[in-house]
């Protein structure tokens, strides 16, 4: 009798041991399942900074993948022969600056034995921006308006494209057909240089934001 007795205790003592085993093998997965799910928080969280970060706001129109690059010249000065002077001081300043405007100035850029109307369309064409210095002489050059409606027909309402620049002239000979667009008045010329130059990098600066904005 006592020793059924103690058999059937040993057997208890053995069903309750693998029980206990098979309990602690289920729970194994259960926390390896835990520690994936940590993980893939950790990653999603991760994932969700990187997409606070606005790729607009790193716009820069230097980078080498910017929109900038895809025309030969940043601003196209269109100005009278008699005015030469004070283009090169402004086209000085420009092309110093960090951002190293790119300017086209006709008797500096264009090639020899073209014909002019040709290369003044293909300086309008291949510019960003146009800068109109607008003078007694250039009022009086019939290749300075050419350039003037071309660049007009270019981008009619382009913001920022054409850029008028007043010199010498009163405010009653502003040409009729600019009178939709504000101009710069010269007088201080290292004010009216940056003012021009900043109006210049504000262009530039849509484009390539409007571009990444596209790509997105």
């Amino acid at each position: 009798m006592a020793g059924w007795v103690r058999r059937l205790l040993q057997k208890s003592k053995q069903s309750s041991s693998s029980a206990g085993s098979s309990l602690n093998t289920k729970q194994s997965p259960s926390s390896s399942s835990s520690s994936v799910t940590t993980a893939s928080s950790s990653t999603s969280s991760s994932v969700a900074s990187l997409g606070q970060l606005s790729p607009a706001s790193q716009v820069s129109v230097s980078s080498s993948g910017s929109a900038r690059w895809a025309k030969s010249y940043d601003v196209c000065i269109c100005h009278s022969h008699g005015d030469f002077e004070f283009v090169e001081e402004m086209v000085s300043y420009l092309e110093s600056q960090p951002e190293g405007i790119r300017c086209f100035l006709q008797l500096r850029d264009a090639m020899p034995g073209s014909a002019i109307t040709t290369e003044l369309c293909d300086a309008v064409q291949n510019s960003h921006c146009w800068v109109l210095l607008i003078t007694p002489g250039f009022l009086e050059d019939p290749w300075c308006r050419y350039q003037m409606h071309q660049a007009l027909a270019e981008a009619p309402m382009a913001n920022g494209r054409t850029i008028p620049v007043l010199k010498g002239i009163d405010r009653r000979d502003y040409p009729r057909e600019l009178r939709c667009l504000y101009y710069i008045d010269v007088t201080r010329r290292e004010n009216d240089f940056r003012q021009i130059k900043d109006t210049i990098l504000r262009y530039l600066q849509e484009l390539c934001r409007s571009t990444v904005s596209r790509i997105e």
